[in-house]
């Protein structure tokens, strides 16, 4: 099940017009979180025959917790800048996605901050003209949601995918892990905690897959102990 999250909207019509995008594409389940204006007349009449969107979006003080959170961005950042270092849209439909996400977009003023993408699993850009890379949000809602659509019969949805807690035991396991390696600055082990959550985040893992990461990561913690 994949949510379409907006972060502080705006703007009214922008809610309408995600909410019209989502029909079109046959996504349901829309959450506004913190929202700095109301669904109004406006919003309604962009929204067209989509008002099932509107009446059943949730409203949230806060962003809830998915198995796996997709964030996106117009602001590009180097290898250096590992947490915005994104993937294209038509590599989502690369992607074995499972249970419950999140694609989180955000304010129509100034995006998501570095903290908030800091917190996604991994974000996605829409390759734009760089002189003017920023699109009104309907826009990339839509040109997303195109891309996911794709993928919405998957012919392995009856495996079981990996849940948020099973991915918070593999990070609590590796992290203890590199706790217990020395690295030339705390600069250095941060840089590989970045690495290895952004990598997890993209893996799309079963159930199964899971255990069995969890399970080795186990061992080794247990033989550097006794090394």
């Amino acid at each position: 099940m994949i949510s379409i999250i907006l972060l502080e909207p705006e703007n009214p019509g922008n809610i309408g017009a995600v909410a019209r995008v989502m029909k079109n594409f046959g996504f349901a389940k829309l959450i506004l979180v913190n929202p700095k204006c109301e669904i109004t007349e406006e919003c309604r009449n962009r929204a067209k025959n989509a008002q099932d969107i509107l009446a059943n979006a949730k409203i949230s003080k806060e962003l809830p917790e998915f198995d796996t959170l997709i964030g996106t961005t117009s602001l590009m950042g180097t290898d250096y800048n590992i947490y915005r270092s994104p993937l294209v849209p038509e590599q989502l439909t690369q992607l074995d996605l499972k249970g419950n996400i999140g694609l989180l977009f955000g304010r129509e003023s100034t995006g998501l901050t570095n903290e908030e993408i800091k917190n996604c699993d991994f974000i996605v850009t829409i390759p734009t003209n760089k002189k003017y890379p920023a699109l009104n949000l309907s826009h990339s809602v839509a040109i997303l949601l195109y891309e996911l659509s794709k993928n919405k019969e998957n012919i392995t949805s009856h495996i079981r995918a990996m849940t948020v807690e099973e991915k918070k035991q593999i990070d609590k396991n590796f992290n203890e892990i590199l706790n217990k390696i020395k690295f030339a600055t705390p600069e250095k082990k941060e840089t590989q905690q970045m690495v290895w959550k952004k990598i997890f985040g993209k893996t799309f893992f079963s159930k199964r897959e899971a255990y069995a990461v969890i399970g080795l990561l186990k061992k080794i913690k247990d033989k550097m102990k006794s090394a």
